[in-house]
């Protein structure tokens, strides 16, 4: 599989963005608290994503695709975490 440099550049750029989200899922994981996102922000983010992906998936593009389901997983899950963290409080 012959890898070309924009294909290269798009894993690296998915992979920084994506992991970008990490410090907050683990900082809302152990603080238990994630009163300092608002809920807006967290449903268009996933909306967005959602729609990076189906254009992904449109266009055939791995590097978009890959970095999104990724980014994807780890938004749902500080949503999730709001959620549950919301209704302990």
């Amino acid at each position: 599989m012959d890898i070309n440099f924009t294909t290269t550049l798009g894993l690296v750029a998915g992979v920084l963005t994506t992991i970008a989200y990490l410090p907050q899922l683990i900082k809302t994981w152990q603080s238990k608290s994630a009163d300092d996102l608002s809920w807006s922000m967290l449903i268009i983010l996933c909306v967005g994503i959602i729609l990076w992906l189906v254009y992904g998936f449109s266009v055939r593009d791995i590097p978009i695709v890959a970095a999104n389901i990724v980014t994807f997983v780890l938004a749902s899950i500080i949503l999730v975490l709001k959620i549950r963290y919301k209704q302990e409080a």
